[in-house]
């Protein structure tokens, strides 16, 4: 490679980059005028070497929010971020590797079940996930909530498990995308995390570094989600489909509902215990039927099926014939986790307390303050207030209704387990204050929303 080139290929020659001028981009983008790839490369590729201090950065960053960014500018932002670190090469694994996205939320755990799932089907399924992050719980979270399992691996384990099993589920490496790691923790305390481009951008610069053909999304709205209405949330993922399209990615997109928990279960183990019921076959509801559609969407851009309905329809087949609990039990085993718990979830250690929610009143459920609960679950120990806190991977909430179900006097509405009894009374005092009830009949949410293909 020619020496003038920088190491992530964006072609600018080392005099074009000595005529840049950080506070001129700055200015450019404050004033609203479009960006070119050569500005937003350089200024990623500055501040990743340490050469754009912070409080220029976050100038630069805070422009961006208020005045937004195209098409074209979000496409060279997702590349230069992109091609700060490694992108992961998986050509000598044949197939098809797909993998799902998901904007995040409470109670949300379809990486799971639909890994399993896919990569059973004869799909690849290159996972790279995250970590809790405010109400919303975080894969990696669950997944090191089974004794054993490991989602440190490095690229070369990584590659071993999907070319021996086709999916795996690790964490970001400081290989990938190093860009977003740093301009994340940037926009956290900036107040900039609320905006399309910078979402598009670190979201799709960790998928591309996947090495994937494909990606499913799975954008939430409702007051659990970061995108709080529907327009908002069809405007992230349009967002996300452009970019994938512009890296000629096949891509699909759902909207789908976070105004109530997405299953029964939120805290760590408590979803994995969930995810083992889903994929042997004993639990129904939208959870399981989320799961099957963003599976399915992943078995169609495989080419495993010849649209997203007969995908879902072999999803069923998966977990109707055992199949995809098998795979899940060698993800497991594969990244040392303990496959006994597994095949025994009701041996894992209980909270030290369980608390009940009980009804005050006959009713249907009308509402659920869905953010509160995930903060609720957070509270009680199943996340982080701060980056240091540990995790009580037993903490958590099960909620055991639904928005239109009818509830009775004195009946449980939801368990509480922690392993404080401080947390619990804590929690448990303002708990059905997130909750309302009709004396008429109340319609459910619908689940999914919106189909963008």
């Amino acid at each position: 490679m020619n020496n003038n080139i920088i190491l992530f290929s964006i072609n600018l020659t080392l005099k074009t980059w000595q005529q840049m001028n950080t506070v001129e981009i700055i200015r450019k983008k404050r004033d609203r005028i479009k960006l070119t790839a050569e500005e937003i490369e350089y200024m990623i590729s500055s501040y990743t070497k340490n050469k754009i201090p912070d409080y220029q950065f976050s100038s630069f960053l805070m422009a961006a929010f208020l005045n937004g960014m195209d098409k074209e500018e979000t496409s060279a932002l997702t590349k230069a971020m992109l091609y700060s670190g490694k992108i992961i090469d998986l050509k000598s694994i044949t197939g098809v590797k797909i993998d799902k996205h998901s904007t995040g939320g409470v109670g949300d755990k379809t990486s799971l079940i639909l890994a399993p799932i896919a990569a059973a089907a004869g799909i690849n399924v290159p996972m790279i996930s995250g970590r809790g992050l405010g109400h919303s719980g975080g894969t990696l979270d669950k997944l090191e909530s089974i004794p054993g399992f490991r989602t440190d691996l490095n690229l070369s384990e990584y590659k071993k498990v999907i070319k021996k099993c086709g999916a795996v589920l690790i964490g970001q490496t400081k290989d990938i995308a190093p860009a977003d790691k740093l301009i994340y923790s940037l926009r956290d305390v900036t107040a900039t995390v609320e905006s399309i481009p910078l979402i598009t951008a670190s979201i799709m610069s960790k998928k591309l570094a996947e090495g994937i053909d494909g990606l499913v999304l799975d954008v939430k709205t409702g007051s659990g989600a970061f995108m709080k209405n529907l327009e908002d949330a069809e405007a992230l993922a349009r967002s996300l489909i452009n970019t994938a399209k512009s890296f000629n990615k096949n891509v699909i997109a759902f909207i789908t509902d976070m105004n109530q928990p997405l299953g029964n279960y939120i805290g760590n183990w408590l979803e994995i215990y969930e995810s083992i019921k889903v994929l042997q076959g004993e639990v129904k509801g939208d959870l399981l039927e989320l799961s099957k559609t963003l599976s399915g969407a992943m078995i169609f851009l495989g080419k495993k099926a010849s649209s997203i309905e007969e995908g879902i329809e072999i999803s069923q087949v998966m977990i109707n014939s055992g199949k995809a609990f098998e795979k899940f039990l060698e993800i497991v085993k594969l990244q040392g986790g303990s496959v006994k718990i597994i095949e025994n979830p009701e041996k894992y250690p209980k909270s030290k307390v369980i608390d009940n929610i009980i009804s005050k009143e006959d009713g249907y459920l009308k509402t659920v303050n869905n953010f509160e609960i995930g903060m609720a679950a957070l509270e009680l120990g199943a996340g982080r207030k701060t980056k240091e806190d540990k995790i009580d991977f037993k903490a958590g909430i099960i909620f055991k209704k639904k928005i239109g179900d009818f509830v009775k006097k004195g009946e449980i509405i939801a368990e509480l387990h922690s392993s404080s009894e401080a947390k619990i009374k804590n929690v448990s005092s303002n708990f059905y204050k997130l909750l309302e009830f009709s004396d008429q009949s109340v319609i459910a949410p619908k689940l999914i929303k919106k189909t963008i293909q």
